[in-house]
């Protein structure tokens, strides 16, 4: 089945009862028991699990390729549970360049509870295998990564964690099943901010990770699900699984759009650099085309002169948003360094951009009116 099928009726199927054709939204927080003490809809507590998390849980393990999906209430919560599965002791491999929360969460919050992490260049294999230790449990991957959108190698990856005999896992928020299939190269997780292009409208907040295989982890997964109680509401799961119907359309829209944006802007003589892997010229622009359906529709670029340049920049900007986040209909743009800190790896020019469904043309237009042309 294809892609775009499997979107539109993966999780979702016409309501038994009614007719309806959309799913219903269950905000029952409870469930009745049979007389004899069980459950006969399967369901018993809204913690543990509900009918529209069911559905949306269904729906990400077919389009990821998985044997199991479990829903929580924010991507950093799904980094979390994934880091939980681990003990004190254990060591991660990570990446240098990602989204800083999760580098944040290593050395912050479970530094301190004993788990060891290395971050490395996630491009070059090499330093991914000299990372390795005897005590070595997880290396987590983000491609394309955040924000210089460097593209990972994810089946080289997996192989050297297999070998390794530790998990390897993606974030593939920026990707979407749509675009790339960490299980399918060998992944044995898939963690996605469904947030972003999932649901697709910057209006609900949720995280999902997806098991190439049922087993000891799925299992771990779905308990700290149950008992930490980091689930999304019944609204937002309902929300989410409507983004993914229309996920394959919106995506061609903003990798084409990314495209056009990225290729103007590489041609422009006050851009110092753009980072987009759908341009030739890109380091990761070969891998990309063998293990993506195409760039995405995330970029960045830097201007000479650093934050004030930059800053500049963004504020002429009027079809572009100042604001955080990414994957709805209109476009961001933000200036990473200021957002992330004295750790951030960003150059103080770097304008990191969500392009969204606006025209390209218009999107084009005030960029060029923005650097001065």
């Amino acid at each position: 089945m294809k892609f775009e099928t499997l979107a539109v009726h993966a999780g979702a199927a016409p309501d038994p009862v009614t007719g309806a054709v959309m799913p219903a939204l269950h905000l029952s927080t409870t469930f009745v028991r049979a007389p004899d003490g069980s459950f006969p809809s399967g369901y018993a507590y809204i913690r543990d699990a509900n009918p529209n998390r069911r559905a949306l849980e269904a729906a990400m393990a077919q389009l990821e390729e998985g044997a199991a999906a479990v829903a929580f209430a924010s991507g950093m919560a799904a980094t979390m549970a994934v880091f939980q599965t681990l003990a004190p002791g254990d060591h991660v491999i990570a990446p240098l360049d990602a989204y800083f929360g999760t580098a944040k969460l290593l050395r912050e919050h479970f530094a301190p509870w004993g788990l060891e992490a290395s971050f490395v260049d996630m491009t070059d294999l090499g330093a991914v295998r000299a990372a390795l230790r005897p005590r070595t449990r997880l290396v987590w991957t983000e491609t394309p990564s955040n924000p210089t959108i460097a593209v990972t190698d994810l089946a080289g990856v997996a192989a050297i964690a297999k070998e390794a005999g530790a998990l390897s896992a993606c974030d593939n928020t920026w990707a979407t099943p749509f675009l790339q299939r960490p299980l399918r190269l060998g992944m044995d997780l898939a963690m996605h901010s469904t947030t972003k292009y999932l649901s697709g409208h910057s209006d609900v907040m949720g995280g999902m990770v997806v098991a190439r295989e049922q087993g000891r982890v799925a299992e771990r997964l779905r308990a700290f699900q149950s008992a930490g109680g980091a689930v999304p509401a019944p609204f937002d799961a309902w929300l989410t699984l409507r983004g993914i119907r229309t996920l394959p359309w919106r995506m061609r829209a903003h990798c084409a759009n990314a495209r056009a944006v990225a290729t103007f802007l590489a041609e422009h003589p006050g851009v110092e650099r753009v980072h987009y892997p759908g341009l030739p010229r890109d380091p990761g622009h070969a891998l990309a085309a063998k293990q993506m359906a195409d760039a995405g529709g995330m970029l960045s670029f830097v201007v000479p002169g650093g934050r004030t340049r930059a800053f500049e920049v963004a504020a002429r900007l009027r079809l572009f948003t100042r604001a955080t986040s990414l994957g709805g209909p209109e476009s961001l743009v933000e200036h990473r360094a200021s957002i992330e800190g004295e750790r951030t790896r960003a150059p103080e020019g770097l304008l990191r951009v969500s392009v969204g469904l606006e025209h390209a043309d218009d999107l084009v237009a005030d960029l060029a009116q923005a650097l001065g042309t």
